[in-house]
C-alpha cells in the first residue's frame, strides 16, 4: 500500500514574523565564493586553484531552542512536575530525557480551525471534536490542534492568531495518557495579547500560560510552530517528531511529520 509522508514542520527562515521581534532567528548565508578565500589561505594555494574559485557554502545561525517548529519539555514550563500524581511532584524533564517512544505514535488532529483568534478551548471542544471524528483518544496518542494560526505562520499578526489550549482541556487530555501535544500556532496558550487583556479586565492571573500550567500536575511535551496539517487526516496516521537532543534544555527543534497510508 502506497505510503504518503507529509512534513508538519515549519522551516527555520530569517526576516519573517515567526516569533516576537526579541526572539525572531537571524541566519546570516555565506556562499561558496565567500568561503573560498578564507580556505585558499588556511591551505597556501590561490582561491583560483579551488574547482571554480569555490569552498563551501555556510550558515551562521542565531536562534533559541524555541525557533521553528520545537519541541517544549516539562523544563520549559515549570521546575517540577507530576504533582498530580506523586506528592510533591518530582523535577521537570529536560528535552534530553523525552522518552523516544513517546515521539513515534499514532496521531490525531484536531480541526479548531473555526474557533476565534484568542479563544480558549475547554474540555468540551475537545471531546465534540473527538465525537465529530470518530476518535477515542488512546493513552500516548499525538493529539495536534489546527488552529486559524497555521495558514498565517510569517504574517504580521502570526503570534496573535489561533485559539489556545485551556488548563483544563490540556489536562482532560493528559489524564488519558496523551504526553505528546502539539499546535500549530505560536503557543499552545492562547496568544499573549489576547491573555492580557483578561487579566486587565479580571485580575485573575492564573490566565497567564495556563496550557502551560497543566505541565506541573503531569509533565508532557508539546510542539509549537507545526505546519501543513490541514494536509492530514483527522486520526489514521502515525507521527514522528524526535527533538534535538540539546543537553538539559527546555526544548528542542524538530523535524515532524506525518506518515499513513493511501
Amino acid at each position: 500500500m502506497p505510503r504518503r509522508i507529509v512534513d508538519i514542520s515549519t522551516p527555520l527562515m530569517g526576516g519573517i514574523k515567526s516569533d516576537p521581534p526579541h526572539m525572531l532567528p537571524k541566519i546570516k548565508y555565506a556562499g561558496h565564493h565567500e568561503t573560498a578565500p578564507q580556505m585558499a589561505e588556511y591551505m597556501g594555494i590561490r582561491v583560483d586553484q579551488l574547482p571554480d574559485g569555490e569552498y563551501c557554502a555556510r550558515e551562521d545561525v542565531e536562534i533559541t531552542t524555541h525557533s521553528g517548529t520545537h519541541m517544549d519539555a516539562p523544563w520549559h514550563f515549570f521546575s517540577t512536575m507530576n504533582h498530580a500524581l506523586k506528592p510533591g511532584g518530582e523535577p521537570s524533564w529536560t528535552i534530553d530525557q523525552v522518552p523516544l517512544d513517546w515521539c513515534f505514535q499514532p496521531g490525531v488532529k484536531l480541526d479548531f480551525r473555526h474557533l476565534p483568534d484568542g479563544y480558549v478551548a475547554t474540555p468540551g471542544d475537545v471531546e465534540a471534536e473527538l465525537k465529530r471524528i470518530g476518535h477515542d483518544i488512546r493513552p500516548l496518542d499525538i493529539v495536534v490542534v489546527n488552529t486559524a494560526a497555521g495558514a498565517r505562520y510569517g504574517q504580521d499578526d502570526y503570534v496573535d492568531r489561533g485559539c489556545g489550549m485551556g488548563k483544563a482541556a490540556t489536562m482532560w487530555l493528559l489524564e488519558r495518557g496523551v504526553r505528546v501535544v502539539g499546535t500549530d500556532g505560536w503557543s499552545w496558550d492562547a496568544p499573549f495579547s489576547f491573555t492580557r487583556e483578561r487579566v486587565k479586565q479580571t485580575g485573575d492571573v492564573d490566565l497567564i500560560w495556563e496550557g502551560h500550567r497543566a505541565g506541573r500536575e503531569i509533565g508532557y511535551f508539546q510542539m509549537e510552530k507545526l505546519n501543513n496539517l490541514p494536509d492530514i487526516p483527522a486520526h489514521g496516521f502515525d507521527i514522528v517528531c524526535f527533538p534535538v537532543k540539546v543537553h538539559k534544555a527546555s526544548a528542542g527543534w524538530t523535524r515532524a511529520v506525518a506518515i499513513f497510508s493511501e
